[in-house]
């Protein structure tokens, strides 16, 4: 059994992830910004998975979090930044700056902070793999989600260094999941992106894949097979 630690589960990939884990053996050590779907998991998921109400951009949360998390449980052997959001269409001079910040704290400073308050603890160990979640974004652009590709290709250059710093025998890996129907990629797509896989379909292939990922991964770019 692995821990996992995973942000992001109220919904979409997270949500979908997390069911596969435990289908699969492991603990998952989730958290959301929405109190509600935190409260649903916990219902149907006991320990020794554990469900949190946590804001990733508010670092004094995350470090409560991880404190409470490390503590019961011990470092994590897998570490899923997949927890995002995305700005409405728009040119970049058109996107209002506050929504312009909560893209940058959340994708950006909310992968950092669960790096800041989890990773030491695996250093320590010497072991674990860290996956953060990019896009074909991270890799390439689009007009109307600038705010967006800026913070994925800096998750790109973020694990990249991190994967330098890291001890033999961990992983960092920017993982691109692939483009799958959520919520977030309606903002972008409207009703087109109906004709892309559902998370729960998409996770038969990526939570297997997400798994198999190790040390010889360090610092690879890696997409989810079939994407």
């Amino acid at each position: 059994m692995k821990q996992i630690v995973l942000t992001g589960v109220s919904r979409g990939l997270g949500r979908a992830m997390t069911e596969r884990f435990i289908a699969a053996g492991h603990a998952v050590m989730g958290c959301a910004r929405s109190a509600e779907a935190i409260e649903q998991l916990r219902k149907r998921f006991g320990p020794p998975s554990h469900f949190a109400k946590v804001d990733v951009s508010r670092d004094e949360e995350v470090r409560q979090w991880a404190s409470v998390v490390l503590a019961a449980g011990g470092p994590p052997d897998l570490l899923v930044n997949n927890a995002a959001t995305i700005n409405h269409n728009a040119a970049l001079w058109e996107v209002p700056a506050d929504e312009f910040s909560r893209v940058i704290d959340v994708n950006l400073k909310g992968v950092a902070n669960v790096i800041r308050h989890f990773v030491p603890a695996m250093v320590r160990r010497r072991q674990g793999v860290i996956v953060n979640f990019s896009s074909y974004w991270g890799r390439s652009v689009a007009a109307g989600v600038a705010p967006y590709c800026a913070t994925k290709w800096a998750i790109e250059g973020l694990t990249a260094a991190l994967a330098e710093e890291l001890p033999k025998g961990m992983a960092a890996v920017p993982l691109n999941p692939g483009i799958i129907d959520t919520d977030m990629l309606r903002v972008c797509f409207g009703e087109n992106a109906s004709a892309y896989l559902s998370p729960n379909e998409w996770a038969k292939k990526a939570v297997p894949y997400i798994l198999s990922l190790g040390p010889t991964d360090n610092g690879q770019p890696r997409t989810v097979p079939g994407q």
